[in-house]
């Protein structure tokens, strides 16, 4: 290719990858579902996006490393005090019983379906063993399962990744070389001395990082370069020294920098997360731009049977499996049976062994990308259009409705939680001081534990359960630094109330974020119209609001919670059928009776 071939290659898969997950977030749809698609036009049209024909046989090196600093990031996001009990078992059955009966179903029924040879069958098989956190992880944001359900799935989900990547390598050599026994007592040894290399990979790599990362102390921007580059050499290291055992490696490092307390990983990473979805894209669109048309016609109808072989029979028979007498309900059983799409890793396994393999000669090797490419789009597609449907049929999602906590014990927040409760919400309060938290049980109201604020601020930890955070205490400075540290750890937005204007705190007026109730309504105006009798209001949006009350909430009909501040007054504009949290005026005062 000529130089302006290759730029004009490499500046279009960027493009396809980009404004593909760009259209598929604005269409709240997995962008698997455009990158795909993308990257097969893209490639039956032009040649120029071609990774043999851009990169050459390096494509497949590059494949590697990349799904390698994907999976070390997905190992960050897994916090092992999350895997206890009978969700650590779930998941461990879900790994077993996936890999065995996914790799012995797809090898028996493959070689009936495509005409391919056992051994065709059984590389087909190890592939469609993986599912993966690119997939997973939209499809549960889209969907909202239940935490304990997204805890399950999203483990499953990673850690099966480095397995079929080994398992892949394994059959892959097994099936090249006629001396070898897919299932003879060698295998399970070469399986043993990858998970070997991959281990000890994986204490190199914190070895570095805790250098790079905590002796250094390297800041956000190069200690991102650090991970990079830390994930990176390990990785290949350990690819040099045996096949596919660099993503062992990588995940390893990921779940032991999660989890080591001395590291401290924030739960977001703004830019490695953007360079983990850039080359997630990059992948898809140059891995589906390698399938042709004319490959696809011969397995069309044989895959739609394979897909369906495989959500329809299999998953269930998986998850029947895994979750007998584990505590789940019938309807979790159920979803973890309907939640199994494939992903990165299956793509770039399929596209690093297939070629050598039909190269090879191996009768049916030439389906293997084919088929693997209509697996993922069907799979991907078809959950992504039943996975919400079947999770409220099945009652599994999360309740729309918001979760406030509000943080302060002063008397006026502690009845602002009592409004917010009266209009139909689940609140939670905190407060540091005793007799705060005292008069937050005596009102009634649900009191988090004495740890909740410290995890919530905790860089590395998510606060799971709560969807919105007002910070209300009668500290500014403390509202403005906490506003910081928790924004980014919980679900939804975080609020603070505002400081006095005429205030000379240390922080809190220089701090930004959305403040609630605009400029009138800062701490202690609220705090001294409360003193002097005003009180809290709920009434139905249909009726006026009274000319001298303010409204301070609107609780929308499906029981979104919808702060009034100065930056987004009219996102609260109440519908008919909302509800209307008030701050009603201050009583006028009574004179005082004259002398008999």
């Amino acid at each position: 290719m000529t130089e302006d071939q290759i730029l004009l290659g490499i500046s279009l898969t960027v493009a396809l990858a980009a404004f593909s997950q760009i259209l598929a977030g604005k269409l709240r749809v997995p962008a698997l579902l455009l990158l795909l698609p993308a990257g097969f036009v893209a490639g039956a049209l032009t040649d120029v996006i071609h990774p043999n024909n851009l990169l050459g046989p390096e494509f497949s090196a590059l494949v590697s490393l990349s799904v390698a600093v994907i999976l070390y990031d997905a190992g960050l996001g897994l916090d092992l005090r999350q895997l206890t009990g009978r969700t650590r078992g779930i998941v461990g059955r879900l790994l077993v019983a996936g890999v065995l009966l996914t790799f012995l179903a797809v090898g028996a029924v493959a070689p009936a379906l495509f005409g391919m040879s056992l051994a065709s069958a059984a590389m087909v098989g190890v592939i469609l063993v993986v599912s993966g956190p690119t997939v997973v992880g939209p499809l549960l944001e889209y969907v909202r399962p239940t935490d304990k359900l997204r805890r399950i799935l999203v483990w499953e989900g990673t850690l099966i990744d480095p397995i079929g990547g080994i398992l892949g390598a394994l059959v892959f050599h097994a099936v090249s070389s006629s001396q070898s026994d897919l299932g003879g007592g060698y295998q399970l040894g070469q399986f043993a001395i990858s998970m070997g290399i991959g281990l000890v990979g994986g204490a190199v790599g914190v070895a570095l990082l805790w250098l790079t990362l905590r002796v250094l102390r390297l800041g956000e921007t190069l200690g991102t370069i650090a991970q990079l580059a830390v994930v990176i050499i390990v990785s290949a290291g350990c690819d040099v020294v045996r096949d596919d055992t660099g993503l062992i490696a990588a995940i390893v490092t990921g779940l032991a920098v999660a989890n080591l307390p001395g590291f401290d990983m924030p739960a977001r990473r703004p830019f490695f997360e953007t360079l983990v979805q850039l080359i997630i894209g990059l992948l898809f669109v140059s891995i589906s731009s390698t399938v042709t048309p004319a490959s696809l016609k011969p397995v069309l109808l044989p895959s739609l049977l394979l897909i369906a072989f495989l959500v329809l029979v299999v998953r269930p028979l998986v998850a029947f499996v895994s979750t007998g007498k584990a505590g789940l309900t019938l309807g979790e059983r159920g979803f973890i049976g309907w939640m199994a799409p494939r992903g990165i890793v299956a793509a770039s396994t399929a596209s690093a062994f297939a070629a050598d393999l039909s190269d090879q000669g191996l009768a049916g090797a030439s389906k293997i990308l084919p088929v693997t490419f209509l697996v993922i789009v069907g799979t991907v597609l078809l959950y992504a259009l039943t996975a919400a449907p079947v999770a409220r049929r099945l009652g599994v999602v999360r309740p729309s409705r918001s979760r406030p906590l509000l943080v302060g014990g002063d008397r006026w927040v502690v009845d602002m939680g009592k409004a917010l409760r009266s209009a139909g919400l689940d609140v939670l309060m905190w407060a540091g001081d005793e007799d705060e938290r005292e008069r937050i049980r005596e009102a009634g109201l649900e009191l988090a534990h004495g740890e909740l604020l410290a995890t919530a601020t905790n860089p590395r930890a998510r606060l799971e359960g709560v969807t919105t955070v007002f910070l209300c205490t009668d500290d500014d400075d403390f509202n403005a630094l906490a506003s910081v540290m928790v924004e980014g750890n919980v679900e939804g937005p975080v609020y603070r109330v505002g400081p006095p204007h005429e205030g000379h705190g240390v922080i809190a007026p220089y701090t930004g974020g959305d403040v609630l109730f605009g400029a009138r309504l800062v701490r202690h105006v609220l705090a001294e119209r409360y003193r002097q009798g005003a009180r809290y209001l709920v009434q139905p949006a249909s009726r006026p609001v009274p000319a001298d009350c303010e409204t301070l909430f609107v609780v929308r009909a499906d029981g979104r919670l919808v702060p009034v501040t100065e930056a987004s007054a009219g996102a609260a504009a109440a519908a008919g059928d909302d509800l209307l949290v008030l701050l009603g005026p201050v009583p006028p005062t009574q004179p005082r009776p004259g002398p008999g």
